[in-house]
């Protein structure tokens, strides 16, 4: 398989496997989709690492299968590329980036559907879709731009240049960087940490910060307002407060 799920703690690792470089073709594309929509309903995976090994994260998509493709047969593909993408950010749990190595096309794509980015010294990011005569095309015109706002986006879109770590670091598109053997021991650290948490709390919070972003304030705080009420429903809800009460804060075992 060139995407696996591996569980462990309450974490579950997306793992791209498809060497030398993690190119993304359609069959790739697919199997993400799988393995995403497992993560989002396995009740044992509580957080998510999306990882594609030490050397790369993913280069891209497999330009030779694109290139044989006309446009009939992208019109009846683009959406399916797209889905498997939004599956990942979609899943109703936190997930973290591991980036080692390149980050290009449908690679910084990938890591641009996570909720936090961990990328090694290493790390280079990219869209250069618009040297091939195109633009990205699995959520990197729209994801992009709401990460790092429509000018740096425009940027890196109409130039199709690489930018490595430290810049991904100055223009918000990476959110840590660290020495490239510690990328996945630190993104797991950072899912692991989230896996304890509160489920339906950490759910809530990323559903209302994507559905907000999507739609205009008065809408937003109205997914905010169910939720938070909603909340007062569920048992994590009452021993987070009844655990702040008796020890105080940051002391809670959620279930």
């Amino acid at each position: 398989m060139t995407v696996n799920l591996e569980v462990a703690d309450g974490v579950g690792t997306i793992r791209l496997d498809r060497p030398p470089m993690n190119a993304l073709d359609i069959a790739t594309q697919d199997r993400l989709k799988e393995v995403a929509e497992e993560a989002a309903r396995r009740e044992d995976v509580r957080a998510v690492v999306v990882y594609g090994g030490e050397k790369v994260f993913a280069a891209g998509a497999d330009i030779k299968e694109m290139q044989a493709m006309d446009h009939t047969a992208m019109v009846l593909r683009a959406r399916a590329l797209q889905d498997a993408f939004t599956a990942v950010a979609r899943i109703p749990k936190p997930v973290v980036a591991a980036v080692t190595g390149y980050a290009l096309g449908g690679g910084c794509e990938l890591a641009l559907c996570a909720d936090y980015r961990i990328a090694g010294e290493n790390a280079k990011l990219g869209q250069p879709e618009i040297l091939l005569g195109l633009i990205p095309g699995a959520g990197g015109t729209q994801r992009l731009a709401r990460l790092v706002g429509p000018s740096r986006a425009k940027d890196l879109i109409f130039t199709g240049r690489m930018v490595k770590a430290d810049e991904a670091l100055t223009l918000g598109l990476v959110d840590r960087v660290v020495p490239a053997d510690e990328v996945y021991t630190q993104a797991h650290a950072w899912a692991a940490k989230l896996a304890q948490g509160p489920a339906l709390a950490l759910r809530a919070a990323k559903e209302a910060v994507d559905t907000g972003l999507e739609t205009d304030i008065d809408t937003g705080l109205a997914v905010e307002r169910n939720w938070f009420a909603g909340l007062f429903a569920t048992p994590d809800r009452e021993i987070g407060m009844r655990s702040f009460v008796e020890d105080g804060p940051g002391k809670a075992t959620f279930l």
